[in-house]
């Protein structure tokens, strides 16, 4: 059996019908409230029996940014994702596992090799929010500095930065900070 070449030939839970058109995804849901509530037969250990179970229609609300957008808008704007998604893997050569392949996988499993790369300074949504961000810290930083400095000289009015902790020093001996 081939890979699915498209997003929209996955076989597992997916909520692409829902996003690309009318469509009502119905699932089993065990309601254990039921099932506990009920009387215990004797003998009975049928955790998920049917009887217990209940039809529960999957509803996909649209993203935030696309609420006020209507429906064939964002039919649009889905399959133009989809779109770009399956022409970045085409463009890498790379295809698909497959439902096969994937559930093949144990789910423990550590990939062969792991792509490291150095932790980011901080996450923001500009350059200039990021500048600023640098910019506070170390202004926290030396904040901070200036005044355990002047703790461990033993002036313990010293005001350290918000969010932030003066150092632990032990009683009676002013000089020892610990």
């Amino acid at each position: 059996m081939r890979p699915p070449e498209r997003c929209e030939e996955w076989p597992g839970l997916t909520c692409l019908p829902q996003l690309l058109g009318p469509a009502r995804r119905m699932f089993r849901w065990f309601n254990w409230t039921k099932r506990w509530s009920g009387r215990r037969r004797e003998g009975e250990g049928r955790y998920a029996a049917e009887e217990w179970a209940e039809l529960v229609e999957l509803e996909v609300e649209p993203p935030p940014c696309w609420k006020g957008r209507r429906e064939e808008e964002r039919q649009r704007e889905v399959r133009a994702l989809l779109g770009e998604v399956e022409a970045e893997a085409r463009a890498k050569g790379k295809p698909a596992l497959g439902a096969a392949e994937v559930q093949a996988q144990h789910p423990h499993t550590r990939p062969e090799r792991l792509a490291r790369s150095p932790r980011p300074q901080g996450h923001a949504s500009t350059r200039h929010a990021m500048r600023e961000l640098r910019e506070q810290y170390r202004a926290f930083v030396a904040a901070f500095r200036e005044a355990a400095a002047r703790w461990r000289r033993g002036d313990f009015s010293a005001r350290f930065p918000l969010f932030s902790f003066p150092p632990r020093v032990v009683p009676g001996l002013v000089a020892r900070v610990l």
